[in-house]
């Protein structure tokens, strides 16, 4: 993996004794995203890796392991939702609450189909979504 300034020794010793049958995938999207924006920080939150700038807002969600998912929040706390939107036209994201969102990927060819996509949407959300 090429060195990425922003990539953090906790995560990578949870991946490193992560058993999880896309663990590859997870590993190579978990590149990615810190690849496509040198502002985004990582670190574990929920047992898996999460992202965001000093303050999580897209974690993943490694459970059941049969998919891979990316949950979109705004943090630890439910937060007031009046006035709050946000556009998605990637259309990958299905809203669970008026501000989270659930983004499901099968397997590595969902990932590589929608990858380009998924990083603009998470750079989105994250610029609306931190104070």
């Amino acid at each position: 993996m090429t060195p990425v300034a922003n990539r953090t020794e906790a995560v990578d010793r949870f991946l490193a004794t992560l058993d999880h049958p896309l663990k590859v995938e997870i590993v190579a999207l978990r590149a990615a995203i810190l690849a496509s924006n040198d502002r985004i920080t990582e670190r574990i939150k929920w047992n898996a890796p999460s992202f965001g700038y000093d303050d999580d807002r897209v974690t993943f969600k490694l459970h059941p392991t049969d998919r891979l998912q990316l949950i979109f929040h705004r943090g630890a706390r439910v937060k007031d939702t009046t006035g709050f939107t946000f556009e998605d036209p990637s259309g990958l994201l299905r809203w669970a609450t008026p501000d989270r969102a659930v983004v499901t990927l099968r397997d590595a060819g969902d990932i590589e189909t929608h990858q380009a996509a998924l990083l603009t949407v998470i750079t989105a959300w994250i610029d609306a979504t931190s104070t």
